[in-house]
């Protein structure tokens, strides 16, 4: 079941930064993040147990997806497109024309769900992540 996350939830979903992520948010700022009125925070649960998350924006009609993350054991079952589902809903709801999102360059697996929710790559940014360094792959839809 996918929810907007809740107080109680930050921890674990700091905690599922540290397994996804090489250069994962803190728990501060999960915390924080979820107290902002920019941000939509949802998380997947399933009796209790919170295995997936993403946080988007919409501000003046456009929409930014930040992060989507599932954990390791928890993948290959279509439980991102459940997120992406109401990444996309919930943007629509808020006002959102268009979206934008950037994605490691080598993560193909994210680029093809992406892909599949009618996002185009546009642009690279260059050496823009680390640990390792890797160019972003900017990608937008402009219909969403």
């Amino acid at each position: 079941m996918v929810h907007e996350m809740r107080p109680e939830d930050a921890l674990k979903v700091s905690e599922i930064e540290r397994i996804c992520f090489s250069d994962p948010w803190s728990f501060e700022s999960v915390k924080e993040g979820g107290e902002s009125i920019l941000d939509t925070w949802l998380v997947l649960e399933e009796e209790g147990d919170v295995f997936g998350y993403c946080v988007f924006r919409v501000i003046a009609g456009e929409g930014e997806l930040l992060r989507i993350a599932v954990l390791p054991g928890y993948r290959g079952r279509g439980l991102s497109k459940k997120l992406m589902d109401q990444v996309v809903e919930y943007s629509r709801k808020k006002g959102a024309g268009s979206m934008s999102l950037e994605v490691r360059e080598g993560n193909k697996k994210a680029r093809n769900l992406y892909k599949s929710y009618g996002f185009s790559e546009e642009s690279i940014r260059k050496n823009y992540y680390q640990n390792p360094c890797e160019n972003a792959v900017i990608m937008w839809n402009r219909r969403i």
